[in-house]
């Protein structure tokens, strides 16, 4: 099972070079990034890991950004977002984005795709509470239509894009995709709908889910089994074995939001799992 891990990174934390070339040296086997544009300092949205708000959520590094200075410094560190709030972005700005750095790391991008929890924060962006999931899906189909080999025009209900030449392309037709959220039949009715699997956060309950999961899958056609890569992990032998005899192939431990000696000693512990 690969072990890769995240991090808040901010701007007093360990830098992304320094942390990509520590991970790749240990044999990690990838890096995700968390994603939060601000945090809007009055909100009534509670936070879901608990009051008050940890201080790195309103400090966190672009991870677009962040990741294109790891891609640039290793060679098989695979690299992802975990997760990226599609419907705060620009869709065409944000394909370019992704295309951009899955083409310069040689294909070694994943896009986790979040819904995202903050209501102020999403509500600058102009973004409709409710509708945020269509939106989301619908970004993602506009996206897919300008990483295709021929020009492609979209259409959809929030937006739209003429056929247009759009380049580069992602290294292989477009990144590998997993959809971030609560266990549930809308849920894994939309991963079966346009995503290649699930990011759960901590991965817990995974017994019960994991059919469900692969029976929505299977209910919409989609052959074999969807990803699932349990995210933000606090790891131990017996959680790890057990992601393993489910059938799971990768696994995201969780780092400390810290300066580089905490980080490098979480690290040289979490070795221990490799």
């Amino acid at each position: 099972m690969r072990i890769a891990t995240t991090i808040f990174l901010t701007d007093e934390t360990i830098r992304p070079d320094q942390l990509a070339r520590e991970l790749e040296q240990r044999g990690f086997a990838g890096l995700y990034l968390p994603e939060h544009t601000h945090i809007p300092a009055s909100r009534d949205t509670p936070a879901p890991m608990g009051e008050p708000l940890p201080r790195e959520y309103g400090r966190t590094l672009d991870p677009l950004i962040a990741l294109g200075q790891a891609a640039a410094v290793t060679e098989r560190l695979a690299l992802g977002t975990g997760i990226t709030l599609v419907t705060q972005h620009d869709p065409v700005d944000l394909a370019k984005q992704i295309a951009t750095l899955d083409f310069l790391s040689g294909g070694r991008f994943t896009l986790g795709i979040g819904y995202g929890w903050n209501v102020e924060e999403a509500a600058d962006h102009g973004v409709e509470w409710s509708t945020r999931r269509e939106l989301t899906r619908d970004r993602v189909a506009l996206m897919r239509a300008l990483w295709a080999d021929e020009p492609t025009a979209y259409k959809g209900e929030f937006g739209s894009v003429r056929a247009s030449l759009a380049y580069p392309k992602p290294a292989h037709g477009a990144p590998r995709m997993l959809l971030g959220g609560a266990a549930g039949p809308k849920l894994f009715g939309q991963i079966a709908d346009y995503a290649d699997g699930w990011l759960p956060i901590g991965g817990r309950g995974l017994t019960e889910t994991l059919p469900v999961l692969r029976q929505a899958w299977s209910d919409a056609g989609r052959a074999g089994d969807p990803l699932v890569v349990p995210y933000g992990v606090r790891p131990s032998a017996g959680k790890l074995a057990h992601y393993s005899d489910l059938g799971l192939q990768e696994v995201v431990l969780q780092l400390p939001a810290a300066e580089e000696a905490e980080v490098l000693r979480t690290l040289d512990d979490f070795a221990r799992y490799l």
